[in-house]
């Protein structure tokens, strides 16, 4: 902040001050330090002083006025981009969680689907066992028959063979 010296006229040294709050603590000062009137609470003040003053309020009052304006206007303007991106980021976030949790729906049905599906083929699996061992037993029971009916053949073959021979038993 720049001062400018100036000398008044009851002598004192004051500084010119700047911007609107040097200006009302200047005015404040000049209120403070003037000459009180003997019996009253009345001051004498210095009215070009006080004058002087004012007018430098009333020029700065516009210029500082115009920048706060500025700066307010900044400052919703950043605070309303930083709203759009907070709301563009959470308008992100639900449509993602909305996502994950379609996904996770997909995954968990598609997991028991599975599980179902799995089940269903190891009773089928069971079943064609089965049904595989009933028809290699009943294979094997008449191939088991058909053996022992040739075995009694090849018996009968060998005890004719025997009698012609002359009366040996068989070997077995």
């Amino acid at each position: 902040m720049t001062e400018t010296t100036y000398v008044q006229g009851d002598g004192y040294d004051r500084t010119q001050p700047e911007g609107l709050t040097g200006i009302l603590d200047a005015l404040s000062a000049a209120v403070e330090h003037a000459r009180a009137m003997p019996m009253s609470s009345s001051v004498l003040v210095n009215r070009a002083e006080l004058l002087d003053l004012l007018e430098q309020a009333h020029d700065v009052l516009p210029t500082q006025l115009t920048r706060a304006d500025e700066l307010l206007a900044t400052a919703e303007a950043a605070r309303g981009l930083a709203q759009a991106e907070a709301d563009e980021v959470l308008a992100d976030a639900r449509i993602r969680a909305a996502e994950l949790v379609d996904v996770e729906h997909i995954t968990l049905a598609a997991r028991e689907r599975a599980v179902e599906i799995e089940a269903a083929a190891e009773l089928v699996a069971q079943g064609l066992r089965r049904d595989a061992d009933d028809y290699c037993d009943r294979r094997l029971a008449d191939f088991e028959a058909d053996l022992g009916k040739v075995l009694t053949q090849v018996q009968a073959g060998r005890a004719k063979l025997a009698g012609r021979l002359g009366g040996a038993e068989p070997a077995r």
